[in-house]
């Protein structure tokens, strides 16, 4: 008789513990799903485009060059409609633009940069959109300017530091042909004589454009 009323007591408690386990259990899954309902998402930081592009680092900061410059730098090479321009580190394209919009050139535009590739682009709808005109004439393609044939040019456009000149002298001009006219904003070519050197002063600032014609 006391091993069966033994028997009994541990079955209570034993089933007694497991209706205990199953009613916390039941209720922390509750309470779990609960706060994760009222958890957002985490924010995921955007990944930088220039860190899928481990080619080189360009050949200058981007900065804008101001439009009363550009359209200077345009005006100094003479361009016209029977040009094709190259701006090298094109930026947001302005150069590029203003030359098909303006002088009726083609021109190319070569930047090493993804994401400005990507706004000269949106630049360029824009402008097409205004001037339909344009849409052939206006090409932008993302490469390294130095391993870029310019043989076709017959305008350069530069706004590099003193140093990408240095090399654009030594391993650009030798390339190009006879009567190309090369503008540069800010930097000279080192010790090569311009033809030309034209000062130009907007706002508070006064600006240096060179030309040299080959």
């Amino acid at each position: 008789m006391a091993n069966l009323l033994r028997l009994i007591l541990i079955a209570v408690v034993t089933s007694s513990t497991l209706a205990a386990c199953s009613f916390l259990s039941t209720n922390n899954s509750s309470s779990l799903n609960k706060s994760l309902e009222n958890t957002p998402l985490p924010s995921v930081a955007n990944i930088d485009p220039k860190s899928f592009e481990p080619e080189r680092i360009p050949d200058a900061p981007y900065l804008q060059t101001p439009q009363e410059v550009v359209i200077e730098m345009l005006e100094m090479a003479k361009v016209s409609k029977n040009d094709l321009v190259y701006d090298l580190g094109s930026g947001d394209g302005r150069i590029v633009i203003t030359a098909a919009q303006r002088f009726g050139a083609k021109a190319i535009g070569i930047e090493i940069d993804p994401e400005l590739i990507r706004e000269s682009e949106r630049e360029m709808k824009l402008a097409i959109a205004q001037a339909p005109q344009i849409r052939d004439q206006i090409k932008f393609i993302k490469q390294d300017l130095f391993k870029t044939d310019l043989g076709n040019a017959t305008v350069i456009t530069l706004y590099l530091l003193p140093q990408a000149n240095l090399r654009v002298r030594s391993d650009i001009l030798p390339k190009l042909k006879s009567g190309t006219r090369i503008v540069s904003y800010e930097y000279d070519l080192g010790d090569l004589p311009p033809n030309q050197v034209k000062k130009v002063k907007v706002g508070d600032r006064e600006h240096t454009i060179y030309l040299w014609i080959l």
